[in-house]
């Protein structure tokens, strides 16, 4: 791996986005989006399917979950959104990992739009669900040339330690893994509680650090992160990232 990864901002995909608004020119409109987390108990813990996209394309080297950008073809007649991204989800695991999936397996558990900016934004539904048997995973060896099973806290020890890359929505969702075991605690976990709705916001403190802010951070409001308060946001450092979350309790 290239030795720049020691000097570069890890895994910011944002960059030096500063737009402040939907509306602003230039800014991306979301692309209606779909992954689903699929989960098993391995023999030391809870593990969850990675996949690696091909360098050659959008968040290329990264290490994400199936999933994708919704069809047209994804949607039922009467034109339901969640359906549609149920499907695409079930889509999309075939077509990168050759798993056979039922969308009624699957718990919504969240929802994630990136900071407004012109870069390719893809607004997704998160989805998780429970393989209580053994399925074969089979990669495309296209968009996905790589594949694991992995316990969430190993993944984050990797992504740490500069090993794998890994986007914010993806780690702060393997942090919340992280927390339950068995994987069927965690399925009871999301079933238990609201869907958590996450509108990034990403702005520069005062120390140099760029922080994603969400809802209940005492800066989300004013796009400032040095506002004392309530905290709900990941500290994107050079160091690793740094989750903090005072709002509510996981």
């Amino acid at each position: 791996m290239a030795d720049d990864r020691k000097t570069r901002h890890h895994n910011d995909i944002y960059g030096k986005i500063e737009s402040r608004h939907e509306a602003e020119e230039g800014v991306s409109p979301p692309i209606p989006a779909a992954t689903v987390v699929l989960l098993r108990d391995g023999a030391d813990g809870p593990e969850v399917l990675m996949l690696r996209k091909n360098s050659k394309i959008t968040f290329g080297g990264m290490w994400v979950f199936p999933g994708g950008k919704i069809d047209p073809e994804d949607f039922p007649a009467d034109g339901d959104m969640q359906a549609a991204a149920r499907t695409a989800a079930v889509r999309e695991a075939a077509e990168e990992a050759s798993l056979e999936l039922s969308p009624d397996d699957f718990v919504w558990f969240a929802h994630w739009t990136p900071p407004p900016g012109p870069q390719k934004r893809f607004a997704t539904w998160f989805f998780a669900a429970h393989l209580r048997e053994t399925h074969e995973v089979k990669i495309d060896d296209g968009e996905i040339d790589d594949h694991t099973w992995i316990r969430p806290a190993d993944a984050l020890a990797r992504h740490n330690a500069r090993e794998i890359d890994i986007v914010p929505p993806t780690w702060v969702t393997l942090y919340h893994l992280s927390l339950y075991r068995p994987a069927s605690a965690m399925l009871q976990h999301f079933r238990d509680n609201e869907t958590k709705v996450y509108a990034t916001r990403v702005v520069k403190a005062a120390d140099g650090s760029r922080v994603a802010m969400w809802h209940g951070d005492a800066g989300y409001q004013d796009w400032d992160a040095d506002i004392e308060g309530h905290r709900h946001r990941l500290l994107m450092a050079k160091s690793g990232f740094v989750f903090e979350n005072t709002i509510e309790r996981y």
